[in-house]
């Protein structure tokens, strides 16, 4: 039995999870993901939550999380940071970026498209996730791009 799952004496059938007193599904546990390797969160919200077999990471900013620093760099500078920080809490939570199954990408302007595509290729090599670039007018702190994601624990 997957330990996301509620009670000792729950059994599967039919690929899903029943207490053994009811023919009621059983919910997979909610537990959030923390990281020191990624920034910590500046409000109320967790680094990740893994549900089930999925990942869930919150928007993730250029920020070092060493020392909390804003990156100011270019764009892919700060694509680099941000996929890096996505994987630590990934990592963190059973996964990678390699098995990420979408990622949503909000950049400050449209323009830096193909920067931040040419990272995103690098980091991710042949492993081609679903996608979604969405330019946005401003990011928190002034900052260029966050990205959001989720993926599947193997």
């Amino acid at each position: 039995m997957h330990p996301g799952f509620r009670g000792k004496h729950a059994r599967r059938v039919l690929g899903i999870f029943t207490s053994p007193h009811s023919s009621q599904p059983l919910l997979p546990l909610v537990d959030p993901i923390s990281t020191d390797q990624a920034p910590a969160p500046a409000g109320h919200y967790s680094q990740g939550i893994a549900h089930g077999q999925l990942i869930y990471v919150s928007g993730q900013l250029p920020i070092d999380p060493a020392t909390g620093a804003k990156s100011q760099g270019s764009l892919a500078e700060q694509t680099r940071l941000v996929l890096q920080n996505v994987d630590a809490i990934l990592r963190a939570g059973g996964s990678s970026l390699q098995h990420t199954l979408k990622l949503t990408v909000y950049i400050s302007d449209i323009a830096h498209w193909d920067e931040v595509n040419r990272v995103y290729a690098e980091m991710l090599g042949e492993h081609k996730p679903a996608r979604a670039i969405v330019p946005t007018r401003e990011l928190h702190f002034g900052l260029g791009i966050e990205i959001d994601a989720v993926a599947a624990i193997p």
